[in-house]
């Protein structure tokens, strides 16, 4: 699978995605699709915990390769593609599989502190890729993932596949239509905490899991059970807790029924309630408010209703969840007529438009530049918790504004030998 020469056109992008009130219609960044691959797509996968099976079971036909640090995960992995596919190769670390050769694709399902390193090294490697949600562990990777992308030209599917249900666009292009006329707020719900305590003390690792290997670019810290896999989300080392978890799917489609993919909000403040007893670190619940510059207010948190809810200013809404498409008037639901109605992007399949795109070289629904972009949200949200500071952003450079120490939180450091690779 030969690279094909990359086409950007800044000028209709940006008119696109920053007209007041507009909404992106089809991703403006394409690539050249005269070279498309002859034989099927092969995909290695990054991570095999539960969502990693989860997106496995979905491309199972195309996988040829998983990849663990966790042995026990790895040979379940690998014997559900024999099964299916009659080979696959196994691998302990990530960089032996982005050599192989056979290998056009992965996905990464790791948890988020490991979600920027392999995939920009895989970017590098000439590999497209598809990340599980939030696309970063803190703004500065999104950034860095979203400059590998467009300069190698690979096709970046972030795994926010809320936007390839039928309900979820259908909410965001009434609201795009302006039948709540100008949106006042949206209120966004996330789920709360489920970490099973209580807490444990420290202790060694299995004996399957190569623990340094997980913690990768992580601060070293001593083994505790509760702390890595799943319960990886709970802690600041490694995930930024519900905010990133939940938030990243609807405040994902906060941004596109707002027409802020190419944008977000320009001051946050937050507040939040933590354990009592320390059994994880991020919040049990919070409440996040956004401003954006046009004065939408976005409330998201615990203490909203689950998914997200958009107001306009004469009291109307239209509430969308999993399963779930509702509205003050039933008749605000009618499907659009008008020909010359916003239409967005259309996708029933998140990994079956991923491999489309693959194959014909056009941005996937969810692009890497969009699933920074709604993971920037989450991460602006703890920012402003953890610094107790009302946060001011600038979206158009995607800087903090007027405060060094807040500006300094838009990335970590790595732990040696780990660190981005330039791009």
């Amino acid at each position: 699978m030969t690279a094909p020469r990359f086409v950007y056109d800044r000028r209709r992008f940006l008119r696109d995605c920053l007209a007041a009130g507009a909404v992106v219609l089809h991703p403006a960044v394409a690539y050249n699709a005269t070279a498309q691959p002859s034989e099927k797509i092969r995909v290695g996968v990054i991570g095999c915990g539960g969502q990693g099976k989860s997106n496995l079971n979905a491309i199972k036909g195309s996988v040829v390769a998983v990849c663990d640090v966790d042995s026990k995960r790895l040979g379940e992995a690998k014997d559900l593609v024999v099964k299916a596919n009659g080979k696959c190769e196994a691998y302990a670390d990530y960089r032996k599989l982005l050599e192989a050769k056979d290998i056009d694709a992965v996905l990464l399902a790791t948890p988020d502190h490991w979600h920027a390193l392999p995939a920009i090294e895989a970017c590098l490697a000439g590999k497209d890729v598809y990340c599980e949600k939030p696309m970063t562990l803190t703004i500065a990777e999104g950034q860095a993932m979203v400059k590998a992308a467009r300069k190698h030209e690979r096709i970046v599917q972030c795994g926010s596949q809320q936007r390839s249900d039928d309900k979820f666009r259908t909410a965001c292009e009434l609201v795009a239509n302006g039948v709540l006329g100008k949106v006042k707020a949206v209120k966004v719900g996330i789920a709360g905490v489920n970490f099973k305590g209580p807490a444990v003390p420290d202790g060694d690792p299995p004996a399957e899991l190569d623990y340094d290997a997980w913690l990768g670019p992580a601060p070293k810290k001593p083994f505790n059970t509760l702390h890595v896999h799943y319960n990886f989300r709970f802690f600041w080392d490694y995930s930024g807790g519900q905010l990133t978890n939940w938030g990243a799917h609807h405040l994902d489609i906060t941004q596109w029924g707002l027409g802020m993919d190419a944008s977000g909000p320009a001051t946050i403040q937050g507040q939040a309630r933590f354990h009592k007893e320390k059994w994880y670190e991020v919040p049990e619940w919070c409440e996040i408010v956004y401003t954006y510059a046009n004065g939408t207010v976005v409330t998201c948190g615990q203490g909203q209703k689950m998914g997200a809810t958009f107001e306009g200013n004469d009291g109307q809404w239209i509430y969308v969840n999993r399963g779930k498409l509702e509205a003050s008037d039933p008749e605000l639901l009618k499907p659009l007529q008008a020909r010359d109605a916003v239409r967005l992007y259309v996708s029933r399949s998140h990994h079956g438009n991923w491999l489309e795109c693959i194959r014909s070289r056009k941005l996937p629904i969810c692009d890497v530049a969009i699933g920074h972009r709604s993971a920037t949200v989450c991460h602006l949200g703890n920012i402003a918790v953890r610094s107790g500071k009302k946060v001011t952003w600038d979206p158009a450079k995607e800087e903090v504004v007027g405060d060094s120490e807040v500006a300094a939180m838009v990335s970590r450091p790595y732990r040696a030998p780990w660190k981005l690779p330039e791009v």
